[in-house]
């Protein structure tokens, strides 16, 4: 049998609707009293039934995050996040797959799963302003990720011009001038590719160095492969690069790979830069210098708005949340010197 409120209350000495109070957070409580009842529940081991309070309130309790990769660590990683802080809201957080297809996207955008989620954190890669401003789901929706839509929704996005640039400017800084850039998409709506691209160019612009479209390298996709594939097209290309700037660290990883099958070392030859700060980076060899995105709060901003708008406590207007990032210098830019 479960502890109820009334057991509570009578070891407390208090109401049904203070205890309630309490638990709920519903008004404030004086400290003492909140005191006294939070150590009754404690003694009598109470633990809440969530699944009863949500129901009560006309809501099912899950909320999911619709993310375009798998087997990509930063998805894994922002998962994580969002699943932590889903459990503090007292929310369980299911996790769908959209293989970056506009289709899919469309799909549970348009509230596919809406009569088991209370709202969805959405991280597209096909869809458009339009797209999304078409959307008819009444579901309340948070978007992650760093295309620019400008729509009346919360958007949680680092500014990938701005640690572009400060990635350029890491590598400029150690006098590399014959930067390659590696993840380059035809595709407009591939936005932060674009946006990495632009943050590329602004700091070749400010150091007054010239911009070489030969050594901006494309790649279908943003895998390991993807970044190998492309270096050794540079590098047969007759392009003699002093630096890489991968759009993400699998890229990165792939570029390195690519370096040393041709005979080149990490930094001494090229320096290499990633995007996102995997863990693999961390244990790679030489350890990979990157922007490291603050993924726990990614995942935290975005479940912390979606939850305001499931229950109904956000302000009316959208907000556009820039959460921190950091450049973090390792072996593959600073050599045995980051060691130190």
């Amino acid at each position: 049998m479960g502890v109820s409120l009334k057991a509570i209350a009578a070891r407390a000495g208090v109401s049904l609707a203070t205890v309630s109070n309490v638990i709920n957070g519903y008004r404030p409580v004086g400290e003492a009293t909140r005191v006294r009842v939070q150590q009754a529940i404690d003694e009598l081991g109470y633990t809440p039934n969530l699944s009863a309070r949500h129901l009560r309130r006309g809501r099912t309790g899950i909320i999911a995050l619709a993310i375009p990769e798998l087997n990509n660590p930063y998805f894994a990683e922002l998962a994580g996040a969002a699943i932590r802080e889903a459990a503090r809201h007292g929310y369980t957080l299911l996790l769908d797959y959209t293989d970056g297809d506009r289709e899919k996207e469309l799909l549970v955008s348009d509230g596919f799963r809406e009569q088991i989620i209370d709202g969805l954190i959405l991280s597209p890669v096909q869809l458009d302003r339009a797209a999304v401003l078409a959307r008819t789901s009444s579901t309340p929706l948070v978007l992650v990720g760093e295309s620019v839509y400008d729509v009346p929704y919360d958007h949680i996005a680092i500014d990938n011009v701005a640690a572009s640039s400060a990635a350029m400017q890491h590598l400029i800084g150690l006098g590399r001038r014959r930067i390659a850039f590696v993840g380059a998409h035809a595709d407009a709506r591939r936005q932060p590719a674009h946006l990495r691209l632009r943050g590329y160019e602004d700091a070749l612009a400010a150091a007054g160095l010239r911009f070489d479209a030969a050594l901006v390298a494309t790649t279908p996709t943003f895998g390991r492969g993807d970044g190998a594939a492309a270096v050794h097209r540079l590098l047969d290309s007759g392009q003699e690069p002093d630096a890489v700037f991968a759009y993400n660290d699998l890229v990165a990883i792939g570029a390195m790979r690519a370096l040393h099958e041709r005979g080149l070392r990490v930094p001494e030859d090229v320096a290499v830069i990633g995007f996102d700060d995997i863990e693999e980076g961390r244990f790679s060899s030489p350890t990979l210098t990157t922007i490291s995105p603050d993924k726990e709060s990614i995942g935290r901003l975005a479940v912390a708005a979606l939850v305001a708008r499931v229950e109904q406590r956000a302000e009316a207007e959208p907000c556009e949340v820039q959460p921190t990032w950091e450049l973090m210098p390792r072996e593959s830019t600073l050599g045995t010197a980051a060691r130190g």
